[in-house]
Order: structure tokens, then C-alpha cells, then sequence
């Protein structure tokens, strides 16, 4: 028989929607659920969630960057306090097109956090070793173990996005990745997992700019390549996989936010209130106090 220890965590998702209030309502991808003829509800179409907005804006940048220093300072406290209860893992998802800010996300909102509790993986085109398995497996090897904070630069994602836009995989096979990524978070969720996922949103303008500095700038030369031209051809492609994935795989143990990114410091302000909103809201706490430290004094 197991042990309690061995028992399945529960996972608080209500607890957790709870907290996000009205604000996020708007930036929520909902569950699908079937409409009147038994098929799923059409998919929000991204042109109609404005990727300039800054709900979450002091009024300025000067107000937004005060404001993210700190929610860093909180973080690094949520983040300790989570390491030491030890009972959950926290899995942040980041996904986005070219130069929606992935990098930037990770190193405004997790700033202070210690190296220790908190990781990140970049993940890039499969190796052939890779490839030999299914897609899931090589991400089942990096998810969070207790305590950990686990950030995805990219992620599976990825392989409902590419493979469908360059006709790689057909709908059926796209309709049974989506079925996978559910139950594999779904198994996430139910053994401790809590999973937070943000599609960063930019306009094609802005893309356009990003791009260019890159260009123009002979240190940011690295992250350019000619590729990503290419990959721009395909925007409307793109936002229409995008579309498609948010809404199938937004699921009640795992929902999508889409956080408008054209300004950099509302997009790490919106994330970095949202993680700190999910942490309060998991009622953590420290271990029991160990009765031989009671009156103990070191020599």
C-alpha cells in the first residue's frame, strides 16, 4: 500500500483561476467546449486581441518599471518559499513568433530569482535521437521536479506549429498531437505540475522593427537569420496555427493566456504578475520546525 507520501497532490486550479480576476478574462483562451452543432466553438481569431494594449500599465513606463521591480523582489521570495514547501513544480510555458520576446521574458521576470530554484530550456529542432521517439519525450525529461520552477523557451509547441504550417504532418495527425499535449499536461497537472502558459503576442509591424534592429545592431547579428525572413512570409500561416493550437489545447488544468507584447516591459509586467498571483495562490509554506533547532546556540 503507499505511503500518504506516494498519494497524487491535488492540483489547485480554482483556487488559482480565482485569483486572476477580470483583468485576465480578456486575455484568456477558454476551454473549448461543443457548440450547438456538437463541434467545438470557432477559435478566437488573434487580430482581434490588440497586441499594443497594457492592461496591466501604471499609465507609463516609469510607473511599469517600478511596478516590475517590485514583483521581482516578490518572486524572489515566492520562489524561496516554494523550493522550501517543496509540495508543487511550476512549469511556465513561453511561446511566441520570432522576437515576441522570449529571452527578454525570462531574464526581466525571473531577475532576482535564484539559479538553484529556477531553470530554462531553449529548445531548438529535434536531434535525429530525438526524432526517433515521439515528440513528447524528449520534453518529459525537462519538466520541473519539486520545488522547481521551469521555464520553456519554446516548447512542444513547436510541433503543432511548424509541422502544420509547412504541411509537414496532415489534420488528422495535427488533431492527434493536440490530444496528446492535453493528456500529457493533464498528467502533469494531476501529479503536482502546475502549468502556466503564455502565447506572446506581437503585431507584424512590430516584428518588422525587432528584425531590423537586429540587422542594424552588428551585436545582435547572432540572433538574425535569413531563415527568419522566410518564416515572416508565412505571418498569416502562422497566426492561423496559432489560433487553432490556443483553442484546442486551452484546457481547465492548463489554459493559454495571450499576453500583448509590442511593449517589452508591460510584457514582463503582465507574466511576472501572473506567476506571483499563481504562487500566492497555492498557500505555501515552510516545513515543520525541526524541534532539536528549538534553544539551540552555536559555539
Amino acid at each position: 500500500m503507499p505511503s500518504p507520501s506516494d498519494a497524487p497532490l491535488p492540483f489547485p486550479a480554482a483556487a488559482i483561476r480565482a485569483t486572476r480576476g477580470s483583468l485576465w478574462q480578456d486575455w484568456q483562451i477558454e476551454p473549448q467546449t461543443p457548440g450547438k452543432n456538437g463541434k467545438n466553438d470557432r477559435p478566437k481569431a488573434l487580430d482581434s486581441l490588440d497586441t499594443g494594449a497594457k492592461p496591466y500599465s501604471g499609465g507609463n513606463k516609469v510607473a511599469d518599471r517600478a511596478a516590475l521591480d517590485v514583483l521581482t523582489q516578490e518572486l524572489d521570495v515566492l520562489q524561496n518559499l516554494f523550493f522550501a514547501d517543496g509540495r508543487y513544480k511550476l512549469l511556465l510555458v513561453l511561446q511566441g513568433t520570432d522576437t515576441s520576446g522570449k529571452d527578454g521574458t525570462v531574464r526581466g521576470v525571473f531577475a532576482r530569482t535564484s539559479p538553484l530554484g529556477v531553470h530554462t530550456v531553449g529548445w531548438k529542432a529535434p536531434t535525429e535521437a530525438e526524432r526517433d521517439h515521439d515528440f513528447l519525450w524528449r520534453i518529459h525529461q525537462k519538466v520541473p521536479g519539486a520545488g522547481e520552477i521551469m521555464v520553456f523557451n519554446r516548447s512542444h509547441y513547436e510541433d503543432v506549429l511548424v509541422p502544420v504550417v509547412n504541411g509537414w504532418i496532415s489534420p488528422e495527425q495535427t488533431r492527434q498531437r493536440y490530444r496528446h499535449i492535453n493528456d500529457f499536461e493533464r498528467l502533469l497537472a494531476e501529479t503536482g505540475t502546475v502549468i502556466l502558459k503564455c502565447m506572446l503576442h506581437i503585431g507584424f509591424e512590430e516584428q518588422r522593427q525587432r528584425l531590423q534592429d537586429r540587422v542594424d545592431d552588428p551585436t545582435k547579428h547572432w540572433k538574425f537569420s535569413l531563415g527568419d525572413l522566410e518564416v515572416r512570409k508565412q505571418w498569416g500561416e502562422y497566426q492561423k496555427a496559432y489560433e487553432s493550437l490556443l483553442h484546442e489545447t486551452s484546457t481547465p488544468w492548463a489554459p493559454w493566456t495571450v499576453v500583448p507584447a509590442d511593449s517589452k516591459t508591460h510584457r514582463n509586467l503582465m507574466i511576472a504578475t501572473l506567476v506571483r498571483d499563481t504562487l500566492k495562490a497555492l498557500d505555501l509554506r515552510y516545513p515543520p520546525e525541526e524541534p532539536a533547532l528549538a534553544g539551540l546556540r552555536i559555539r
